[in-house]
Formats: structure tokens, sequence, C-alpha cells
């Protein structure tokens, strides 16, 4: 036989599928820890959403694709009026959450977002569930949500943990992608086989660039990307459905594979079983709507803000000493063009507490940055140091700290004290001190959007887990429809 021919020998598919379609199927999740951190990753998650709704430059990306589409059971958007199909619905309620970089977070050799799963599961969920209601069959119930977003978050996150895919230039929404598309094909109905067919399409996929979360590219696709992967995989997830058919070795076919085209040639990594330890441990954003890396450099530049606000023409220089990590994504000089540029550079989030005692959204936004030129100049006198201990706690199984410190130098020789923070209000080392202020937040975010009885009613629904848990999906999406 001529050698100038490739084999046509459709192999078994790559084990990675397999893995995840078991876990899916089988893994009965009896953890009372992450069915609890999940009702309230629910509620945080949505109030992001609905705090969102605030942003112009978010909400243009709502409502359908083509202006007065009508869905006959469409999947409704929480604080609006829409009513969708559940690929376009996932993509604008991924928007939502999202938007304001405010969802929580999980941090590894790649970091990410677990909570952005929320938009494909949510939308089908919703979907699924008036359909079987207008049939006369039984809707899921939200503790049918919290079982998919458990597992979501373990796939996401599992696979963050050891594979860096941000070196090799590829966005963390790609994890998002994959997460989705095994939970939503299996909430959909999907055999084993099905959901192995659908990991492969959403492999199949490669993976977005990172070039828009960094300078000098960054810009406003940071904060839709993951609606866009979430949408993407509910997609993936109902044309599987209809029998399309799956490439078993998208991972490790020679030359074409996802392993050789685009994560040079090294197989991904998984070196623990799925379970649900990631939710059990994913980090919450609580008090500052800013990229996670920087969350504990915000606390830092908040405690010291009652020492420097009379002195701020005083300043000579800030050290802050962070992680390698902070240092390769977010560490920035030179012009910040827009809101989604100044929420992933850390200087900008320290100058603002530092002159304001606060960080807020509205603080990213052009008027205030414009008006203030004194943000600009606090950022020309910071120095950037690596502290190795950091560095290293970052990636410490039993630690991971995202550690930072910040010093104030003044032009009179005099200082402030070295203010270190390691572990930010969302870590679970501060779960405790974390629930009342995650309360707190969504009730806030409530707010903004809903009159006072509808948003003590959803609060008191969020709160009981077992209330929560047996709630059909369709009424409780209902309570957040605007009409």
């Amino acid at each position: 036989m001529s050698t100038n021919v490739e084999l046509n020998q459709r192999p078994e598919p790559d084990q990675l599928l397999v893995t995840i379609a078991d876990y899916v199927i089988d893994t009965k999740i009896t953890s009372d820890e992450a069915y609890h951190t999940a009702r309230h990753c629910l509620a945080d998650t949505l109030g992001c959403g609905l705090l969102a709704l605030r942003f112009p430059e978010c909400t243009k990306h709502l409502g359908p694709l083509v202006p007065g589409t009508i869905v006959q059971h469409g999947a409704r958007v929480p604080g609006t009026s829409h009513e969708l199909d559940p690929v376009t619905a996932a993509f604008n309620i991924g928007c939502l959450v999202r938007w304001l970089d405010f969802n929580d977070t999980w941090l590894a050799a790649e970091w990410g977002h677990p909570s952005d799963n929320m938009g494909g599961i949510l939308a089908t969920a919703d979907y699924l569930s008036r359909v079987a209601v207008a049939e006369g069959k039984p809707p899921l119930t939200m503790r049918d949500v919290l079982t998919a977003m458990i597992k979501a978050h373990e796939i996401q996150g599992v696979l963050a943990l050891e594979n860096s895919f941000n070196r090799v230039g590829l966005d963390h929404v790609l994890l998002v992608r994959v997460a989705s598309t095994a939970v939503i094909t299996h909430l959909l109905g999907g055999s084993r086989e099905q959901i192995i067919d659908a990991l492969s399409q959403a492999w199949a996929d490669g993976g977005a660039l990172r070039t828009y979360r960094h300078a000098p590219n960054a810009g406003s696709r940071k904060s839709w990307a993951a609606g866009d992967a979430t949408a993407r995989a509910v997609r993936l997830a109902m044309i599987t459905m209809k029998g399309e058919m799956g490439l078993p070795s998208v991972l490790t076919a020679p030359k074409w594979g996802f392993y050789d085209v685009l994560f040079k040639g090294e197989a991904v990594k998984v070196k623990q079983p799925f379970g649900s330890y990631v939710m059990e441990n994913v980090l919450f954003k609580l008090s500052f709507p800013a990229e996670f890396h920087a969350q504990t450099a915000v606390e830092c530049a908040v405690l010291l803000h009652p020492q420097v606000k009379d002195r701020i023409e005083d300043i000579d220089r800030i050290q802050i000493s962070t992680h390698e990590s902070a240092i390769r994504i977010i560490s920035k000089a030179g012009q910040l063009a827009n809101p989604a540029d100044r929420d992933h550079c850390l200087q900008y989030m320290v100058a603002v507490p530092l002159l304001y005692g606060d960080l807020m959204a509205e603080h990213y936004e052009d008027d205030v940055h414009r008006a203030d030129p004194r943000i600009d100049a606090l950022r020309d006198k910071m120095d950037i140091v690596e502290e190795p201990r950091y560095s290293a706690d970052y990636l410490e199984a039993d630690k991971r700290s995202i550690a930072n410190a910040i010093q104030v130098f003044f032009t009179d020789g005099s200082h402030t004290a070295k203010v270190a923070v390691e572990y930010p209000i969302g870590h679970r080392c501060r779960r405790a001190e974390a629930i009342p202020v995650l309360e707190q937040k969504f009730m806030r975010n409530l707010q903004t959007r809903f009159p006072p009885a509808r948003c003590r009613h959803i609060l008191a629904l969020c709160l009981d887990q077992r209330r929560l848990e047996a709630t059909p999906v369709n009424e409780f999406m209902a309570l957040f429809v605007i009409n």
C-alpha cells in the first residue's frame, strides 16, 4: 500500500470525552456544601446580571437577533421581558452575567468564571420546562439546575487546574463551551454517546484568542465572550440531539487534533476525579467588580485610603507587591481606551480606591476617567513587584491565595505601613464572613430592577434551600420577568 495516504480507521472516542460524559451521566452529587454553595452562586450570578442592565453598552446586545421574533415557550432573560430561543437566551444571560466582571471566579493554571455556564443552563432548563408544562409533563426543578451548575463548575474548574490555555494564547471561555455542552446535552436527555459526540464538537471549535483581554486590544468582547461560548454549547448540544455525528479523536488525532494544532502537542491533564470540589472552593466577588487577581489589592487600597486621601499630591511612589499571574494579565501602562480596558488594569483598580475609598462599576466609565486626571497620575507612580511567596501560594492546592500588598511613599520621606491581604473575602477560608455580604449584594442588585415586595419574595426563596430546590424552573424564572 502506498505510504502517501492516511489510514481512515475511525477510533474509539478520546478518553477525556468519555471521562467527562461518564461523570455527567453517572456521578451523584452528595455534598450538601456543594448544593448550598450552588444556591449562593445562583443568587449572586443572577444579581450580577440584573446590575448589568444599568449599562447601555451591555443592553444593546440583548433581545432576539431579528427584532420582533416570537418564540413559543421561549426562555426568559432575567430582568427583561425577552422570551427567546434557548441559544439566543443563553447568549443574553451569559452576556449579562459577565458584563461587569462581578461573578464568581476560579484561579489555577488557567482561570475563568464557572458561573458563566449559567447562561446555557438556565436558558435550556427554562425552555424545556415551559415545553413540558405545555405538554402536560412535569418541568425540571431548581434542584436540576443546581446539579447542572455543580457539574459545569467541576468540569471547567478541574480542567483548569493543570492546563494553562492562556499560555498558548487561547481564552478560558473554551472551558465554558466544553462544560456547558456536557451538562446541557444531559439536560436535553442526551445519552452517554451523545454527550461524547457533543463534547467532541465543542473541542473541534478550537478556542477564541485572548487578545481581547490584553493590551493593546482589550475591549468589550471580553464581556460577551462567555455568553457566546455558553450559547454555542446550547447550539452544539441541540444539533447533536438531532443526530449530528461526533469526531471521536478530536483531541488526539495526529496533525489535525486539538492537541497538535492548538496545545503544542501536549495532552490535557486531569489529575483528580470529577466530583464537587470546584463548587465547594469557588471564589466569590463580593466587594468589588474587579478582575480577581486584583481583589486583594483593592482591599489594601481601601484600607489605605484614610491615610492618603489628604496627601495625594505628596505621593512619590506606590509599591504593589503581587503574584506572577497578576503581573502577566492585568499590569499595564499607557492609555486605557475603554471600561473593559480599565477593569483589567491593576494600576487603575488600585488608584481609584486610593482616591475614593471604594471601587464600583461606574468608576470604569469614560466620564469618570476623563474627569479625574489624578487616576492616571497615580498609575504613573506605581511600581509592580513580584513577591515569590505570593506566586507560590497562589498555586498551592491547600492555599490558593490571591495575595497583594501596597505601600505608599511620600515626597517628604515618610510612608505608610505595608498593607497586605492574602485572601479576598470571597475565598472559601472566609466563607462565613462572606455569605452575609453576598446576600446583601444580591438584595441590592434585586432592588435595581424590582419593587420591594418582589425583592423580598425572591430573596426569601433563594435563602431557603429546600423550597428553592423544589421550585419548578419555569416558575422560578417567571419571578424575574419584567412586563
